[in-house]
């Protein structure tokens, strides 16, 4: 499996993964939230960062169905969506017990968890 890449700007994401929780990135200057996470707030330059714990549910905004090449650790289909968080925030993710004929733009996801070993949790989505 290709493991993703964890960093300082990252590490509060995958430490809730692990505890079962959907971190994003919070501007403790200014109060934006964003995603992907970075060292300084796009909108106002604070590097004051924190996050919040999102409600872990949202909606397909956009998807593909990845059917070619083989990825590995992975069957295919893979059903990738890009998720309008109900927070305002978007993320990318896999949904899972979706079949590719049946994923909608609008359906709403929950998330969930896939512990892969002990220093890795990724999270996956579901059908609300």
């Amino acid at each position: 499996m290709i493991r993703p890449m964890v960093n300082r700007d990252s590490q509060f994401f995958w430490d809730g993964t692990a505890a079962g929780e959907l971190r994003v990135q919070k501007c403790n200057s200014c109060g934006d939230l964003r995603f992907p996470p970075g060292p300084a707030c796009p909108s106002c330059g604070a590097l004051d960062r924190g996050h919040v714990v999102t409600a872990g549910t949202g909606t397909v905004f956009s998807y593909v169905v990845h059917r070619h090449p083989p990825v590995p650790g992975k069957e295919l289909p893979i059903v990738i969506a890009l998720i309008d968080l109900d927070e305002g925030v978007r993320m990318v993710g896999e949904v899972v017990d979706v079949a590719d004929t049946e994923i909608e733009i609008g359906m709403p996801l929950r998330v969930d968890y896939n512990r892969i070993d002990d220093e890795l949790t990724l999270p996956i989505w579901r059908r609300a």
